[in-house]
């Protein structure tokens, strides 16, 4: 069986751990459409994203119950996931503000059925 040479697994190896933060960076940059999302945040949509972060953190810190070290000092549980999930947040704020300054706009797509055209069905008939 081919192994390929360390070097190159290596690489490997970080490009699949930086694959998720790529994915999530693309979907807020390129997938979600920030001229709209910022205005409904303004307008409270912000309380449920705090919500919802709260409650990833604790369902997170039930799920992975363990403390982590950074150096010699105790990040004690629901705190360290509580960054992390913070810091995604963040990030997902960035690609938006990223996206207004490049004037980037994913495209509409409608997923409204297209309206039934009555005309048709009455000219088979005839």
């Amino acid at each position: 069986m081919w192994e390929p040479p360390e070097g190159l697994a290596r690489v490997f190896d970080v490009l699949l751990a930086l694959l998720p933060g790529g994915l999530w960076c693309a979907w807020w940059l390129w997938a979600a459409n920030w001229r709209k999302l910022w205005p409904v945040l303004a307008q409270g949509a912000w309380v449920p994203v705090v919500l919802l972060m709260l409650l990833a953190t604790l369902v997170w810190s039930r799920i992975a119950p363990q403390d982590r070290f950074v150096g010699d000092l105790r990040v004690p549980n629901v705190w360290w996931q509580l960054g992390c999930v913070c810091a995604l947040v963040l990030i997902a704020l960035f690609c938006g503000w990223l996206q207004g300054l490049l004037g980037w706009t994913p495209p509409e797509v409608s997923v409204e059925p297209p309206p039934v055209s009555h005309d048709h069905a009455h000219a088979a008939h005839h």
